[in-house]
């Protein structure tokens, strides 16, 4: 069966201007590159152009006051009343304020995500790849971090109003996806799996072990903050001991992955250590995750990442091990790269922890 690959070209708008590190480049560059690299591109994926979200469903998540000032905004109409609603790594560096246009690609993004988890909630397809979605710093009321609107959240609270019981989210970006945690910290039917570093070193912040989310929720946030330079086997060392008997007993009936390339070794805007043979294992363990646990069925959502030069190599490393692409890719920096191992010993007093703070919500770690 192919893949659905959704990507609309008016995503490149998602940028932020010169000097800025979130280029809309990206994700043509990503295309371009996964085309040349794979040979019978069309037997692996079925491209769908998707449409850019509807008010109805941005409101979803996020305020309409919020939503309206952010749409003003991106047509230049210049009001200060945006900095209410937005941090400032959220403009343009050259200019202070919105891209013009970008609130339009922040809703395809949106849209993307959307359509993407509808296609494998309704079975029209077991997988499927967004491009432009990840975007798991925005908040009911606010910008941040590169982000607009949480496509992510959007997605998973529209399949929940479509029926959709449980739905587990994994987030494998560098940085804690705070938007995304808050949005579902107390409602009972997202199990967030959040890998990271360590949130005393990085932006945002949050994403501490003993943030568990409450009332129904509680239990169901579960961070795993990584130490600096954290390797390849940390994090199939989370994958075996906290993932993988997690989604057993928690049994998703898909699963929403995302993150792009910036927990790479060298990325230039974090301090985690994969290699691209990491990426590709992220892809393999998810794979195996969705057939164990709910029929092959996932979402992957891709955005981030700021070494432009491994942005490309490491997406396509990440789809490689998600759906078997017969890529042979090589790391044009692999001689920097840390040792597999490194960090292994610290990510494991941090599973120990983290299993002592969660056995009282899981039969797994008792």
């Amino acid at each position: 069966m192919k893949t659905a690959l959704l990507y609309n070209p008016e995503i490149q708008k998602y940028n932020f201007g010169q000097g800025h590190p979130f280029d809309g480049e990206r994700f043509k560059r990503f295309f371009d590159f996964l085309k040349r690299e794979l040979a019978d591109f069309e037997d692996y994926f079925q491209l769908i152009n998707p449409p850019a979200a509807e008010e109805k469903d941005l409101e979803l998540f996020h305020s309409k006051d919020y939503i309206k000032v952010i749409t003003a905004a991106s047509k230049e109409t210049i009001s200060e009343e945006i900095f209410q609603y937005i941090t400032p790594d959220n403009t343009d560096p050259q200019t202070g304020y919105l891209p013009k246009g970008i609130e339009k690609a922040a809703r395809i993004s949106v849209g993307s995500s959307i359509k993407a988890a509808e296609l494998v909630f309704e079975r029209k397809f077991q997988k499927a790849v967004s491009l432009g979605g990840g975007l798991h710093h925005a908040k009911a009321r606010r910008g941040e971090g590169f982000c607009f609107y949480n496509d992510v959240v959007i997605a998973a609270k529209k399949l929940l109003s479509q029926g959709a019981k449980k739905i587990l989210i994994l987030d494998t970006d560098v940085h804690a996806g705070n938007g995304t945690a808050e949005a579902f910290y107390e409602d009972g039917r997202v199990l967030l799996i959040d890998l990271h570093q360590n949130p005393r070193t990085i932006y945002p912040g949050t994403g501490f072990l003993e943030e568990i989310g409450s009332k129904k929720g509680e239990g169901l946030i579960v961070n795993v903050p990584l130490a600096i330079g954290a390797g390849d086997n940390a994090y199939q060392y989370v994958f075996r001991e906290i993932i993988f008997p997690l989604a057993e007993e928690f049994k998703p009936e898909l699963i929403i992955r995302y993150g792009g390339s910036d927990a790479y070794f060298n990325d230039g805007l974090a301090n985690l250590g994969l290699t691209l043979d990491g990426f590709k294992m992220i892809g393999e363990n998810v794979k195996r995750l969705s057939k164990l646990f709910c029929g092959g069925r996932e979402v992957d959502l891709l955005a981030s990442g700021y070494n432009r030069e491994i942005l490309p190599l490491a997406w396509t490393s990440l789809l490689a091990g998600l759906l078997d692409l017969p890529v042979s890719i090589t790391d044009p920096q692999g001689k920097l790269a840390p040792s597999k191992d490194a960090k292994l010993t610290e990510t494991k007093e941090t599973v120990k922890k983290l299993k002592e703070i969660l056995k009282k919500y899981w039969r797994c770690f008792r």
